[in-house]
């Protein structure tokens, strides 16, 4: 994987045919499929479990990103490996033992990846950055789609930026919330690879249009 990966959340897609909307994102250049996971406890929201995750498996070849914002990755994230996540993403404040699902995920020989809210400090990932492979920055308070784009993390993923390249890791940034086609040229300018979004693909009248919109406007500041 190279470049600016585009990664289509489906927690604004249409529940009643998940198939065909990842079908559709599929077929226009998704690198990804971004799955959110949420428990009502670590996030005021319920969406999908293992289920979901290994139906969604079956249907297209693009990789999993499996983001876990759950209080009880520690325990659990063996049910996302065995329901075919090709990328799961724990948010360090909800683990207990982080190196430790780190180490379960990458034995299992997927990807890892750390996340943080936004009034988490940047240091909290700073003992793991050479260990993963993605590092998420949460751009809004997780829980909902549609929601805005807190500028102040332009700033953060710059930062984030500068760390991952004293720590001598590969691990990419991705950025989630309130990306789209005016959000995107400046996190990508910051530092940022892997762009989730969610109502700015499946929340638009032609899903597949959108995402290359995002994509043109994320890749004008590469150029």
């Amino acid at each position: 994987m190279s470049g600016v990966l585009i990664a289509p959340s489906i927690l604004s897609a249409d529940f009643t045919d998940l198939a065909g909307a990842v079908a559709s994102v599929e077929s226009a250049g998704a690198d990804l499929v971004h799955v959110d996971v949420m428990d009502g406890h670590f996030v005021p929201n319920l969406t999908v479990g293992p289920p979901v995750v290994r139906a969604l498996k079956r249907t297209t070849r693009l990789p999993l990103d499996v983001h876990l914002m759950i209080d009880n990755a520690d325990e659990t994230v063996g049910w996302y490996l065995d329901a075919g996540a090709d990328i799961v993403v724990v948010h360090v404040e909800a683990c207990r033992h982080v190196h430790r699902v780190i180490r379960a995920i990458k034995d299992a020989g997927r990807g890892a990846g750390v996340s943080l809210n936004p009034g988490t400090p940047l240091c909290a990932v700073e003992p793991v950055l050479a260990e993963v492979d993605q590092v998420l920055v949460m751009s809004v308070d997780p829980g909902f789609g549609g929601q805005s784009f807190i500028p102040s993390s332009v700033d953060r993923i710059r930062e984030l930026a500068r760390m991952i390249e004293a720590a001598r890791s590969s691990a990419r940034i991705a950025v989630d919330g309130g990306i789209d086609a005016a959000t995107a040229p400046a996190v990508v300018e910051a530092g940022a690879t892997v762009l989730v979004a969610g109502n700015a693909i499946f929340g638009a009248p032609d899903p597949p249009a959108a995402l290359h919109a995002l994509r043109a406007a994320a890749l004008s500041r590469l150029c």
